[in-house]
């Protein structure tokens, strides 16, 4: 199972746009992974969702707020983090988090996560 908190849908978008902003990425290529991104986030006609989504509960905000200030991380990383933490809880075998950031990473990894990319 592939999990992911609702505020994938607007995070991942964000930073693809935010590559074209800094020049990394063509737009061309940004609306397609974009596409892409939803297609695996709501699913197509043909396919369902790749992603078991997770939304954003009070408990997952205030286990946010709480690594927020543990580990010195921006809120968005913060629920990022909770999220998977939560997602742990409900299906132990989800042991690995996916992400770039250094900071979240290191904070994951603090909290028993398998990296990927490694």
């Amino acid at each position: 199972m592939i999990a992911a908190s609702a505020l994938a849908r607007v995070e991942v978008p964000a930073a693809l746009w935010g590559k074209v902003r800094m020049g990394q990425l063509e737009p061309a290529d940004a609306s397609t992974l974009v596409q892409e991104f939803e297609a695996d986030f709501f699913g197509t006609e043909e396919e369902p969702p790749r992603f078991a989504v997770l939304a954003v509960a009070m408990a997952v905000l205030e286990d946010a707020a709480a690594r927020a200030a543990a580990y010195g991380l921006r809120a968005y990383d913060a629920v990022q983090l909770a999220s998977a933490i939560a997602v742990r809880q409900a299906d132990e075998d989800c042991d690995s988090l996916a992400c770039f950031d250094r900071d979240l990473r290191d904070a994951a990894a603090a909290c028993g996560f398998a990296l990927i990319p490694e």
